[in-house]
């Protein structure tokens, strides 16, 4: 019983502080043309994007010079940064879901903390 109840005790401390790691991530605002709006958090590797009250996991992809893309096959969730703007698009609909996107440093100039250290956005 004790051992049931260690790991027990264990899973739930893991469980907790999965928890407050997501909670002390920094969120992106991103706001668009149309009034349309999502999300973003994570890495620079693993982008955690919120559309629509869903959130989807976006896996970093090779992508053209300036630019970094971030795809998730099975949703067929695309997104693309550029040094100015992104662009949040639906491959398997073949639509564009959200287009001139922007955070609020990106407003003023700077490039969004997810991708402010990140190749090809490297400020020397």
């Amino acid at each position: 019983m004790k051992k049931t109840l260690m790991i027990v005790g264990l899973a739930v401390t893991g469980l907790l502080g999965s928890v407050q790691a997501l909670a002390n991530e920094e969120v992106s605002t991103w706001t668009c043309s149309e009034s349309k709006q999502f999300k973003t958090s994570g890495t620079t590797e693993l982008v955690r994007l919120t559309w629509e009250s869903k959130t989807f996991e976006l896996k970093r992809e090779n992508s053209l010079p300036g630019s970094l893309r971030y795809k998730n096959a099975n949703t067929g969730h695309d997104l693309v940064v550029l040094g100015n703007k992104a662009m949040l698009f639906n491959i398997k609909s073949g639509s564009r879901l959200a287009d001139f996107c922007q955070t609020a440093e990106m407003k003023t100039g700077k490039l969004p903390h997810l991708f402010a250290n990140s190749e090809p956005f490297i400020q020397n």
